[in-house]
């Protein structure tokens, strides 16, 4: 296995000046058309995002070519301890894992927190590599970003995309899974599935799935996109009470000039209105038939989820190792990472004894 050094070193100056400016201009007024804003970002080498407000309380995020990315990650507690790699998902960030990471850390465990690829500082290598966001894609990046780092197998967890994410590193690289942790559950998914019709209140949850199809919604995003997070976060987690310095803290990593167009494909591809890349169907292939997921697996579903999100009974069957489910009481939303830290943390403490 070849394996890259991670570094400590900030992005040189040029590369931050560009970003600046690129951030910037994100923030302050509308794109317009993402596919007018699309081929005037890539006419320039990719500069990734700048670090957010607080990522501090992580000390100095990392570096490291993976893959079709530099992937800007957070790194805690010693080296020689069993990996855990965790993975957010939309509209959040690393910092899902703000407090479960120092809990984790404590205990020994080398914790491993990257943005996605059109989050925060991570950056494509060329400007070439098509911004796709299927599930395939973000699944391939975890697996090149254990590589990079020579880990042969993590604990592995997460939340929203990231829990899909990491059910799919569970089902098609079992050996490079110790256990599994799962917002709730199963969330593997296939375009053909995505194209059935769900009853009414049920379509009326994803109606941001239905918005994004549209260049409207596209632009929307994009002129919108921190008031569109806040949003989510509000309505996936309604009794959350979050304040303004943490959703900002987040929401610097959506400044990311790859994250809109991450985004849309993600939703478009999951409805079949977009296509991937031929280089994951085999992987889609596989994942289409829905595969068990035979290694140790803990999933987790707070009490007051307001996100889509499937019964425990509709998934249990597929979890055919050592599995338990766990129900997180007192107003716990979507982002369960963040809003309960420790039951998370202890979900990945227990997730290797069952």
């Amino acid at each position: 296995m070849t394996t890259a050094v991670p570094t400590d070193r900030p992005l040189d100056a040029r590369r931050r000046n560009l970003l600046g400016g690129a951030a910037l201009a994100l923030l302050a007024g509308p794109l317009g058309a993402l596919g007018a804003a699309v081929p005037a970002l890539a006419a320039a080498p990719r500069a990734s995002a700048p670090t957010p407000a607080g990522a501090a309380a992580w000390g100095p995020l990392k570096q490291i070519d993976a893959g079709v990315l530099r992937v800007s990650y957070a790194e805690l507690g010693p080296r020689h301890g069993t990996p855990v790699l965790l993975l957010h998902g939309w509209p959040y960030d690393i910092h899902t894992y703000a407090d479960v990471a120092p809990i984790l850390a404590r205990q020994g465990y080398r914790v491993i927190v990257p943005y996605l690829r059109g989050y925060g500082p991570t950056a494509f290598l060329s400007a070439d590599t098509p911004r796709n966001g299927q599930q395939a894609a973000l699944a391939v990046d975890a697996i090149a970003l254990l590589d990079a780092l020579g880990i042969d197998s993590a604990i592995v967890g997460g939340c929203d995309w990231g829990a899909r994410t990491a059910g799919i590193l569970a089902a098609l690289w079992p050996q490079r899974c110790k256990g599994l942790v799962s917002v709730s559950g199963y969330l593997i998914g296939n375009q053909q599935a995505g194209q059935a019709p769900l009853p009414p209140k049920a379509e009326l949850q994803w109606w941001y799935q239905f918005y994004f199809a549209t260049e409207r919604g596209e632009r929307g995003y994009a002129e919108h996109r921190d008031e569109f997070a806040r949003l989510i976060w509000e309505l996936a987690s309604p009794q959350w009470r979050f304040d303004d310095a943490t959703f900002a803290r987040s929401a610097v990593a959506f400044a990311n000039p790859d994250h809109v167009a991450i985004v849309i494909h993600n939703y478009r591809w999951r409805l079949g209105l977009a296509q991937g890349e031929a280089r994951f169907n085999e992987w889609e292939a596989r994942l289409a038939k829905a595969p068990n997921i035979a290694i140790p697996t803990i999933t987790l579903e707070g009490d007051a989820n307001g996100a889509p999100h499937p019964p425990a009974s509709a998934y249990a069957s597929k979890f055919t190792g050592n599995y338990q489910h766990r129900e997180i009481d007192g107003g716990i939303g979507h982002n369960l990472p963040q809003e309960a830290p420790q039951a998370f943390a202890q979900a990945i403490i227990d997730v290797i004894r069952l």
